[in-house]
């Protein structure tokens, strides 16, 4: 089990690389729930009440759809909307959309230094898709970790392409998480 304390330091390494490589604004503050965090393209907020597993996850996670939300405006298109009711094909699209943000996740984690945590990117990765697979298909909310699995596949990082980081609407929209 990994301590709180190496989230905390793993989260001020990947916050630093993303303001200063990256140029993202990141954020700590309300989040009105059941959100845990935000973004808008330039920005990603963390919701202040969250542990520091979970920050990690959302710095990290978030980050990859700011890249996703700057470089595909059908990734944007996506990721701006909350499925109801979804059918297998977008199911499978969505899964996508979610395993490339992890990818440039996986990269983030490996630029700012931390490369012990792999599996544990994995397994929370896994967890929050399947989450959201639950969620989207029948609009019932169960606890998070009712979905976590140990050991899944380790995640490939993915290069993070060039991308200018833009504010791509107004207002922040929860992030279900």
């Amino acid at each position: 089990m990994t301590p709180p304390a190496r989230f905390e330091e793993a989260f001020t390494a990947v916050v630093a690389l993303a303001r200063e490589r990256y140029r993202i604004r990141v954020g700590i503050d309300v989040v009105a729930p059941p959100a845990k965090g935000d973004l808008d393209g330039a920005e990603i907020v963390i919701g202040h009440d969250n542990d520091a597993e979970t920050r990690l996850f959302l710095i990290a996670h978030l980050f990859g759809h700011t890249v996703q939300w700057n470089t595909s405006v059908d990734d944007r298109r996506l990721g701006m909307k909350l499925p109801v009711n979804p059918d297998a094909a977008m199911l499978d699209r969505l899964e996508a959309y979610e395993r490339q943000a992890c990818a440039y996740s996986q990269t983030l984690l490996h630029e700012a230094g931390v490369r012990d945590l792999d599996g544990w990117l994995a397994d929370y990765s896994s967890c929050d898709f399947a989450f959201l697979r639950h969620l989207y298909s029948s609009g019932e909310r169960r606890d998070f970790r009712r979905f976590w699995k140990e050991g899944t596949p380790r995640i490939e990082p993915l290069p993070i392409p060039p991308f200018t980081p833009v504010c791509h609407r107004r207002g922040r929209r929860p992030i279900v998480l």
